[in-house]
């Protein structure tokens, strides 16, 4: 499935042309690879109807009682501990209250996640990660969003099936999973046909994952970075590296292998796992062992989209007085720099030299073109 996409991954995106256009050659021998294997697309993609067991979520009806936030948090690999159901803060900024900032259609994830119609996006506020870097600190902050009930969620997720979304995807759901499986149970309750896509840092326990069968069709799940002192400089987490690794396990193991349908003459994802990986400035050699691990352990039981939209919103922060991003630079000034386009082809190259021939990339000048959606309540 190799495939070109102008869009993006989790909270950072980026509009531009025809998600499955043909690429310009760009580094030679793997470029050309990279373009006939493109070519034959549609031979690659494997049909199938959404098969995941949703037994256990279909039995909760209508009337269930509103679940409350953990007494002592433990939904993310943090465990902080936070009593949230009664008010108080966890590490991830989250409390009692369940925080949404845009429920609308977005149309630019990897061509079988958005297709034509779009994707049917729920972006959560707060994020228990918290990326220095993070394109959408308004919302990880909390800055943007406004309180839900888990019915008004429920009732998000049929308004966009009735827009024709072509799935219902809830990006950074981690740190409400229990109201976001209740909501989904009073949808399909409803009638809701649509599959579930859990669009996550990949910072999730396996407990957590295992907790969504039944719930959850599909992850669209990040590896940020292989090395542990990595993870610690921009994300505050030296334990994501093997905490990503067990919850993809159970991504996998939960899910099987990626199958689609077809929805007006294109495929659509219902079942599976696609593995995001951000190239950051200057880390070339750890986005090589991200590449490796994924591949050598999962091998076609995922779907790898590399991408290439890093934009340096630190440095715009920093110039318009933003101490936080000020600060974040002083210690990272490497993230004041874009990825070079050569970077990314050598990382593109080491791919198909690797023998991964499923996966998606990015066509030049994503980051230039970076979309973040506005967070105003569409559909809130």
């Amino acid at each position: 499935m190799m495939s070109a996409f102008a869009g993006g991954a989790s909270a950072m995106s980026a509009p531009a042309g025809d998600a499955m256009a043909d690429a310009e050659d760009a580094s030679g021998k793997g470029a050309a690879a990279r373009l006939a294997r493109e070519r034959s697309v549609d031979a690659r993609y494997g049909f199938a109807t959404i098969a995941g067991d949703r037994r256990a979520a279909k039995a909760t009806c209508d009337r269930m009682p509103e679940p409350l936030a953990p007494a002592s948090c433990d939904l993310c690999p943090r465990a902080c501990g936070a009593d949230r159901a009664s008010g108080a803060r966890g590490t991830c900024g989250a409390s009692d209250a369940l925080v949404v900032a845009r429920a609308a259609l977005h149309f630019w994830e990897e061509p079988p996640i958005s297709g034509d119609a779009g994707s049917g996006t729920v972006f959560f506020a707060y994020c228990p990660l918290r990326c220095v870097y993070c394109q959408n600190a308004v919302i990880a902050a909390g800055e943007a969003g406004a309180p839900v009930s888990v019915e008004r969620l429920a009732e998000m997720c049929l308004e966009l099936e009735a827009q024709g979304a072509l799935n219902v995807n809830f990006v950074t759901p981690t740190h409400y999973a229990p109201q976001a499986r209740a909501a989904v149970a009073i949808a399909r309750g409803r009638g809701l046909a649509l599959p579930v896509l859990w669009n996550t840092s990949g910072y999730e326990t396996a407990a957590a994952v295992r907790a969504n069968a039944g719930t959850v069709d599909a992850y669209l799940t990040d590896f940020k970075y292989a090395d542990a002192a990595l993870a610690a400089r921009y994300s505050h987490a030296s334990d994501y590296p093997d905490v990503a690794l067990a919850a993809l396990e159970a991504m996998v193991a939960q899910t099987g292998p990626p199958s689609f349908d077809d929805v007006d003459g294109r495929p659509r994802l219902v079942r599976g796992t696609v593995v995001r990986h951000l190239m950051l400035p200057g880390a070339l050699e750890d986005s090589k062992r991200v590449v490796r691990l994924v591949h050598e352990r999962f091998g076609s039981d995922v779907l790898l989209s590399l991408m290439n939209q890093y934009t340096p919103v630190l440095a715009d922060a920093a110039a318009a007085g933003d101490a936080r991003a000020a600060e974040a630079l002083r210690r990272c000034s490497e993230l004041a720099r874009r990825v070079p386009d050569e970077e990314y082809e050598r990382l593109l190259d080491f791919a198909d030299e690797l023998g991964v021939e499923d996966y998606f990339w990015q066509e030049g000048g994503a980051a230039e073109e970076s979309f973040i959606p506005p967070f105003d309540l569409t559909g809130v």
